[in-house]
């Protein structure tokens, strides 16, 4: 009972009382005849409910929000819903995907009644039977699928179970807002399998990248050898260079040969650059 009817009622009651003292016993027999009506008559439905009533086995109507009244014995109020948005979570557990791979898969719902006169007549208990339909088509969206798909397209996958059991509740007066999947767990072995494959496949990434720059250097090596073997004042200058670079840090000790010291001396590397060769030969 609702606080205004069973104000209202405790105010007949208490009018009964007063004028059974102060007029006669039977004064108060009318007030106890509207306490009653009142209290199996006036109903509130709040701002999101809605309420079904019957009048003798048929529709009479869906009452509410607000205040209203019914008739009593011949009017029944067969179901209070509510309009508001809510929430169901269910899951498929073993579901083999369309590769033969068992996955567990949990997910949410969540929808609303627009229609209230489908909602209580069409069906009997509309909650158990979201609650049924959103497994099913999750099932079968589940069979339909390549693991793959499913794990890195949870976003369409959401959108096709949206568009399935809205489809099937529509004739219920209930209407599916959104679907989302939590979680899609796949055996342990199966994760280790995959693992591993993606590994490999980093790796084959990785040689592959690996011989790509050893081709890259191995193509700069052969025009430095070409620009070389037509400069080699350069070349000495270059070894100059490489010796200097390796000593400055590390202050190692490098032996070379006498030979090799004479050829890179300034004077020698000046009379080579003074005179490179034409790489032709003279007549005889």
């Amino acid at each position: 009972m609702n606080p205004i009817t069973l104000f209202a009622t405790l105010v007949l009651v208490l009018a009964a009382g007063a004028a059974s003292r102060l007029i006669s016993p039977l004064a108060g027999a009318p007030f106890i005849l509207a306490a009653v009506v009142v209290a199996t008559s006036l109903k509130l439905a709040n701002t999101w409910q809605k309420f079904v009533v019957l009048r003798a086995g048929k529709l009479q109507g869906v009452k509410g929000p607000g205040l209203f009244f019914i008739l009593p014995v011949l009017d029944t109020v067969v179901a209070v819903i509510d309009e508001r948005i809510q929430t169901t979570a269910f899951n498929a557990e073993q579901a083999l995907t369309r590769d033969t791979v068992p996955v567990n898969v949990d997910a949410i719902i969540f929808w609303k009644v627009h229609d209230a006169r489908a909602a209580a007549l069409e069906i009997t208990d509309y909650r158990t039977a979201i609650d049924r339909i959103a497994q099913t088509s999750l099932r079968e969206m589940i069979g339909a699928s390549m693991l793959s798909a499913l794990l890195s397209e949870l976003k369409s996958a959401d959108e096709r179970l949206r568009n399935e059991i809205g489809r099937k509740t529509e004739a219920w007066g209930v209407s599916v807002s959104a679907v989302e999947i939590r979680d899609v767990s796949i055996p342990e072995a199966l994760q280790d399998a995959m693992s591993r494959e993606a590994q490999a496949e980093r790796e084959k990434q990785a040689r592959i990248i690996l011989g790509s720059a050893e081709v890259a250097v191995a193509n700069q090596f052969v025009e430095a050898a070409r620009s070389y073997a037509d400069n080699p004042a350069a070349l000495q200058l270059r070894a100059m260079n490489i010796i200097y670079e390796t000593t400055k840090e590390r202050g190692a000790t490098i032996l070379m040969p006498t030979s090799m010291v004479d050829a890179m001396s300034p004077a020698v590397a000046m009379a080579v650059a003074a005179n490179p060769p034409t790489g032709k030969k003279g007549a005889a």
